[in-house]
């Protein structure tokens, strides 16, 4: 198992990111992104803190921790420029906070996340098939999410990956022990959109391959 997008008391989670990390490999998590809610005030000290605990923890335990950042509820015009600032402080994954319909999210945030250079596009909503064939082509993944509330439109954006052939990547967005992954969380948010192997085997294959990318940088 891998999730790619948790939060910890460094945005709005209940827990430290050792905690976290600890939780979720008791589960089974074999990688994890701690990728706290940031915007222009606090992207630097989250991910300078989150590269020196994920630094601390790759030494010791055995689950790839990687440093990252959902950028959330920010100007449309700033995403891309603070997509380049979290690379360059270090965070392994980037992720955008789409818009998700249970959320105040600014239109277009979903085109400009795509177009950002993020890695992953959180909880799109009701993403158009324009924007689902802009993430296929620009090689953005499209979360389905086991997040109460945002979880609504998973079947719509299953819907839209598919006939766009975008990428699609399950995490947990995580705020609290009781929402951390484990094979049964994974089961019945898969089970609600498909039951085709192949396709559920590309999800898998998308995760494996961001942090492939991680490692490598």
């Amino acid at each position: 198992m891998i999730d790619l997008h948790t939060h910890t008391i460094l945005s709005d989670g209940m827990l430290l990111p050792s905690e976290l990390v600890r939780r979720a490999h008791v589960n089974g998590v074999k990688a994890i992104a701690i990728t706290d809610h940031v915007d222009s005030s606090n992207i630097k000290p989250v991910i300078t803190g989150l590269v020196e605990v994920a630094s601390v923890l790759n030494r010791h335990w055995d689950i790839f921790v990687m440093p990252g950042v959902e950028i959330t509820h920010v100007p449309v015009e700033e995403i891309a420029s603070l997509v380049t600032v979290a690379r360059g402080l270090g965070a392994k994954v980037v992720v955008i906070h789409g818009e998700s319909p249970v959320e105040p999210v600014i239109k277009g945030t979903n085109t400009a996340g795509i177009l950002s250079g993020a890695d992953i596009l959180a909880h799109p909503g009701y993403i158009s098939i324009e924007d689902a064939r802009l993430a296929a082509e620009k090689n953005v993944c499209l979360e389905i999410t086991s997040r109460k509330g945002h979880n609504e439109t998973n079947g719509h954006v299953f819907n839209m990956a598919i006939q766009a052939g975008a990428g699609m990547v399950i995490n947990t967005d995580s705020h609290a022990p009781c929402d951390i992954m484990t094979k049964d969380t994974v089961n019945t948010v898969l089970a609600e959109i498909t039951d085709s192997g192949e396709v559920i085997q590309g999800m898998m294959n998308n995760s494996e391959e961001i942090v492939r990318r991680a490692k490598k940088g």
